[in-house]
Order: C-alpha cells, then structure tokens, then sequence
C-alpha cells in the first residue's frame, strides 16, 4: 500500500530545503491525492523517490492557462503545467461542458485538425472522442493541415467550437490546443476563463469514445478532401490579376504547409514554385532546421533556404511555420546574379502587403467610406500611416495575438474589412476564416513579387518605395528566455519595477510617459497620472522625446520569455539620405536594446 502522508511529507521537505516551489506543492499535492490522476501516480512517485525535483517543479509550478495561443506547452508524461493526455482530454471534456451548459438542448458540434508535431494525431482523437462521448459531432481533418483550414472547417460546418492540435513556432518539446468558438476565432473572453474555471472545478472523468467506433457510426465526419478543395478554391478566387513570371522557392519547415501552400499557389498561376528539398517532409524534430525551431522571425532558417535559391536563380523565397499560419520571406536586394539577399521582418511584411492589398482594392474601386484595417499595439504605425493615404482607418488597439484582430473584425463588420496583421508574420484577408493565414499571405506576396519583377523592381525597391512616401520606420524584437517558476517570478519582478520605476532616459532619449495596459494608467515624466483607454493586459509602453519613438514590453503568452518591442521612425519629410538614416535608427535600436538588457540583469 502506498502511504500517501509520507510521500507528501517528502515533498515538504523538498520544498523546506528550496528544491520545489511552494506552487508546485499545492498542483503536486492535487494529483498525489485526487482519484482522477491516479493513472499518473506510479510516475510521479518514482520522480519523488529518486529526487527529480526540478523536473517536478517545471511540471508543477502553474496550472496551464489559455494564453495568447491556447494552452501550449511543453510535453511530460504528466503535470499540471505541462502537455499530456490528462491535460488535453480534460480541455476537450472543460470546453464540452461549458458548451452544453450555453446551448442546452441544441445540436452541438466540434472541428478538429492537426499537425506534424509529436503526438497530435493521438492529441487529435482523443480530443474527438471526449467531443463524441458528450454528445457532439466531429467533423475531422485526417491527415497534417493547416491552422487556417481548421478555421475555415468551423466556419463551413457552422461548428460549435473548433480544435487545432497545434504548439505553431515553439520548439519540438511543445505541443498545445487551440480552441476555437463558433466564429471561427480563438477562443476570447470571457470564455477562456469560464472553460478553465469548468476543468479546475468540475472536470473529474474525461468521457471519451472510442475513435474508429465513432467514425464507422457517423460521429465523427472525416472531411479531408471535402475541405481541402474548398479552401483551395476560396483563398485562389482572392488572388489578383497580374504576371505570374516568378521563381519562387518554398519551404514549409518540415510543417504542414506543403500539403497546402503549393496547391494554392497553383491554382493561382504560379507554375515556378519549388519546394526546399531539406525541409519538404513533416517532421516533428524539424531536424534540418537550424536551432530546431521552425520559426519564421529566426534570421538562421533562412540559411541554408538561400543557398540554394542562389544555385536555382530563384526571385524570392517563402517560408510558413509549422502550422502554416504565419509567413516569412527573403529576397535579393537587387537584379544582378550576385545581389545579396535580406530577411523582411514581420513589421516589414506587414506594411508591404498592407500597401499592396489597399492598392489592389484601390484600383478595382473596391474600398468604401466602411473599409478598415486591424492591427495590433506593438506592430508597426506604417501601417496606419499608409491607410490613411487610402481614407481606410486602423484599428490599433488590440493586444498581441489574432484573436483579438477576429473579434475586431466582426466588431466593425466582416464586410468591411480589409486586412488584419500582427508583427510576428500573421496576415489575413476577407472573411473566410478568423485565424492568419499562410496560403493567402504566400499568394498576395508572390503576386507581389512577380508584379515587381515585371517592372524591373525588387520588394526591397518596394519596401524602399513606401519609406519614401511614409517615413523610415525600423522596428526590432528583443528576446529574454527566464524558464522555470523562478523565471516566472523573475518577469513578475520586472513588470513591477518597471511599474513603479520611471527610467528618465533610454538610449539616450528622454522617457516623456509610460503607458500602462494593466493598471490602465499614463504617467508622464513629472510623475503625474493620467487614464489610458484601451484593453487591459500585461503590457508597458515607454513614449521617447522623438516622435514615433517608443518600446513596448510584456511577458509572451505561449513561451516562458520577456518581449521587448523597439520602434523608431522618422518622417518622410525629414529624409535626404535613406542609408543614413537606416544607420542612425539601427544605432538608437542598440542602445536602447543595450540599456533595456541592464535593467533586465539587475532585476534578479
């Protein structure tokens, strides 16, 4: 017989002697002693009896919340904080009961996609059959697909709610859910809190049926080909009349994306796309991949992609994350055989497409009194500032993640938008889905490219281009990695000093307010106090003297890491010399890049 009192004693000596946190202690003390996780007690008592405190503690310290992604994170055999069977099945159960209880008596239904990652197709039907089991139907994508096409699944089954198996960039230790509601956008307030609330409170028994039992009685729906052919044929009837002369390299990262991207580039002209042999078969180690992390902000991935585009005298090259939602892109800077290439970052990408999108719809007479754009706080202002060239407002409010930019599109009307985008790579346009997407943001920037190239200009000479017309804005994201619950505690230190302590300069401009999205104040260099409009999250800005010069900084909501956004900008009417001023705003970027990293060290 195990002796429960004991093993918990053990772990109160753990937590005396600073081995586990006292966090950790209270979850840990929950699986030890509730029925519902007694199939993960033999585990955790031989991490207990040989010591695996830290392993503990990382599988303990919190109880994984919806953040800006879903629930994500890393994959244990077990834990409160970590991804696992009970965790998944108890979000699939959770959200199973809080639809019940908002639609009782309705028909009620679930879709559900994948990706190549560890474990999502085992994730995937054990998500369906607790959807089955309480009384849902499951329309389900057999096979890696896209995050998009999860979304669009939703919103063509008319579904209840939706389910992406998905961890997106993170690392191939991560897996996650992404719930989706019956919009077709993630999940938003206040049902995020309310399905966690249901878990926590009244999630005991995860129902579950059985999933080949369900498929061969009608339950659950495999839609594959079904969904596949429609997605391909409305995000190709977006596509926009023009050349299609481009040679165009392709790589998925070993994710999804080449079951869809090259399809949809196909069908939309574009018969010079190749994709990057290293990195065509899923894969859940990305392992070609430098770093193993498919992530399309990662200058490194990049590499090896351009060699090889340099020996295929390729135009530009396109990659999409692992779940194909997000884009990234390089490209020669110039015509010549031997032109170096360059990264675009997400800001970068934003503004072009936003400018080609509203130029597109400009010249078909297609914008209205209505059309608006949506965008996030820390993505770039070009953006906007390009709008208004258009009389097309932005909406600029929102946090970080696309969920809010769906909400904010079906506040201002679906009807009337435009083009949604975030700095890391998302885009998206017109009303299919409510989720960013890869296959329309790969065919909007190749008919971009190959609309340049027949003029004899490059995207960089676009990008240039719009510079001119816009001002020079340079914008960087600064990384800080803090694991662990001390990591944790860690970021809670600094958000507060960086609360309570007003720097009076950074990178040698002086801080003129801060603006506080948590406490919804301003505070201006006097120390005087002002309301700050706007949605309530854990975010910080810093306003310097210049105009368009500010940081923003604010703990991720899908990885254990501090964020720093860096924006600098000088308008159009001020510039004479591109490459000066490009020097000048790299110089300002690293001091403040600098400054910021000391403030951070001495937060300990």
């Amino acid at each position: 017989m195990l002796d429960i009192q004991l093993l918990l004693d053990a772990v109160k000596l753990a937590v005396e002697a600073g081995k586990l946190s006292s966090n950790a202690f209270e979850n840990l003390k929950n699986w030890i002693e509730q029925p519902k996780y007694a199939k993960f007690l033999p585990e955790i008592v031989k991490h207990i009896q040989e010591e695996q405190w830290q392993e503990l503690d990382d599988a303990f310290w919190k109880v994984l919340e919806f953040g800006t992604g879903g629930r994500r994170g890393r994959m244990y055999p077990f834990g409160s904080n970590t991804i696992n069977e009970r965790t998944i099945g108890e979000s699939a159960q959770g959200l199973a009961n809080y639809i019940n209880s908002q639609v009782p008596g309705e028909s009620r239904s679930c879709a559900i996609a994948y990706d190549t990652r560890h474990l999502s197709r085992e994730f995937a039907e054990l998500c369906a059959g607790v959807m089955v089991a309480n009384g849902f139907q499951v329309y389900f994508l057999d096979g890696y697909r896209a995050t998009p096409q999860l979304s669009f699944l939703v919103r063509q089954k008319q579904c209840s709610c939706g389910i992406m198996v998905t961890a997106s960039h993170n690392p191939p230790s991560d897996n996650a859910v992404k719930v989706y509601w019956s919009s077709g956008g993630q999940i938003l307030p206040p049902h995020d809190a309310a399905i966690i609330k249901e878990v926590m409170e009244n999630v005991d028994e995860i129902e579950v049926a059985e999933f080949a039992t369900a498929v061969e009685a009608g339950k659950i729906s495999i839609c594959t080909e079904e969904i596949d052919q429609q997605f391909e044929r409305t995000v190709a009837a977006l596509s926009q009349n023009g050349p299609r002369d481009l040679n165009l390299i392709y790589s998925p990262l070993h994710g999804v994306g080449g079951l869809v991207i090259p399809r949809v580039l196909a069908a939309a002209g574009f018969e010079g796309v190749e994709t990057f042999p290293e990195h065509a078969q899923p894969d859940p180690d990305f392992s070609n991949v430098p770093g193993h992390v498919s992530n399309p902000e990662n200058l490194e991935v990049y590499e090896p992609i351009i060699d090889y585009a340099r020996q295929q005298s390729a135009d530009v090259i396109i990659v999409t994350d692992p779940d194909a939602d997000r884009l990234g892109c390089a490209a020669p800077v110039g015509l010549q055989d031997d032109a170096p290439w360059k990264v675009f970052n997400g800001n970068q990408l934003s503004a072009m497409l936003g400018a080609y999108r509203l130029e597109s719809l400009h010249s078909r007479g297609e914008l209205s009194e209505e059309s608006f754009l949506v965008t996030t706080l820390v993505t770039t202002q070009m953006l906007k500032r390009i709008g208004e060239s258009f009389s097309v407002p932005t909406r600029d409010d929102l946090l970080v993640g696309f969920k809010w930019i769906a909400g904010a599109i079906d506040e201002g009307g679906a009807e009337h938008f435009v083009y949604g985008t975030e700095e890391s790579h998302g885009f998206m346009i017109s009303e299919y889905c409510r989720d960013k997407d890869g296959a329309v943001a790969c065919m909007m920037l190749a008919e971009l490219a190959a609309q340049l190239k027949a003029e004899g200009r490059t995207l960089h000479d676009y990008l240039e281009s719009l510079y001119w017309q816009f001002g020079y804005h340079q914008e960087n994201l600064a990384t800080i990695y803090m694991e662990g619950s001390e990591g944790m505690a860690r970021m809670n230190r600094l958000m507060e000093h960086l609360r309570t302590e007003l720097p009076k300069t950074l990178g040698g401009l002086a801080v003129v307010a801060r603006r506080d999205y948590q406490t919804h104040l301003v505070t201006n260099a006097a120390g005087a106090q002002s309301p700050l409009e706007g949605p309530t999250g854990n975010l910080i800005f810093f306003d310097l003297e210049v105009e368009g010069n500010y940081l923003a900084i604010r703990p991720s909501g899908t990885e254990p890491k501090i964020k720093i956004y860096l924006f600098t900008y000088e308008p159009a009417e001020m510039l004479s010399d591109l490459d000066r001023t490009r020097r000048e705003m790299s110089h300002r970027i690293e001091n403040l890049t600098v400054e910021l990293q000391t403030i951070v060290d001495s937060i300990q």
